[in-house]
């Protein structure tokens, strides 16, 4: 009896992992710029990515918070420590939490309210490097984009090495950082959201930067689309 009950346990287990895989989301992460970079992902970890290569990641039902962004002019040693001009995560290739401003996010929460995903991507860290985050499943047909000129046309106050960085990480104020959760559009928050009009640019704009796909759907995440 206590064997059968050993392997009733471990067929009920092998079940619930099938039918979490089955339901997990798969992320294909491309290289399209002409320059390597390093793509991170919270969770996923980081992988070194030259012209054309593809990374691909997988999060579950349930995960939220999650990220997918660049980082830039990095240098790593045989053990994955080191550093990134842009999109650093505390020195690590095989990156643990996020990355440091300025970057371009992708994001995304799993199978939320009534079973849709809720996908994003945002420029209140900044803007590194041009993306495209978009669902790549049947009934589900949502492109985000952010490929203007943003480092190039980047305001004096916001222009770091390699990006373009967020008026929160510069000025640390309530106006551009939101924490009370009251905050409007500055002209800083204006300046990503006029070239990237689908994307968050500061953090109360969801009505017009929060897209929704349901639960089960894949997608692709291209730098330099």
């Amino acid at each position: 009896m206590k064997f059968l009950h050993i392997l009733s346990i471990s067929s009920f287990l092998l079940i619930t992992l099938s039918i979490t895989l089955a339901n997990a989301a798969s992320f294909d992460i491309t290289n399209n710029c002409q320059y390597t970079v390093w793509a991170a992902a919270k969770p996923g970890g980081g992988r070194q990515l030259d012209h054309g290569q593809t990374w691909t990641i997988t999060a579950d039902p349930g995960t939220t918070e999650a990220r997918i962004w660049a980082r830039t002019n990095c240098q790593f040693d045989a053990n994955g420590k080191g550093k990134c001009e842009t999109g650093d995560c505390n020195g690590l290739l095989n990156c643990e939490g996020y990355g440091a401003p300025p970057n371009t996010l992708a994001e995304y929460a799993l199978k939320q309210y009534m079973d849709m995903d809720f996908i994003d991507m945002s420029n209140i860290d900044g803007f590194n490097v041009p993306m495209e985050f978009s669902s790549v499943s049947a009934g589900c047909n949502r492109v985000i984009k952010c490929t203007a000129d943003i480092i190039g046309q980047c305001p004096n106050q916001l222009k770091v090495p390699g990006g373009c960085n967020g008026p929160c990480p510069v000025f640390k104020t309530e106006e551009h950082c939101c924490n009370s959760g009251k905050c409007g559009p500055t002209t800083y928050s204006k300046y990503f959201k006029d070239r990237c009009p689908d994307v968050y640019s500061y953090p109360k704009d969801d009505a017009t930067s929060t897209f929704t796909c349901p639960s089960g759907t894949n997608y692709k995440v291209v730098f330099c689309p």
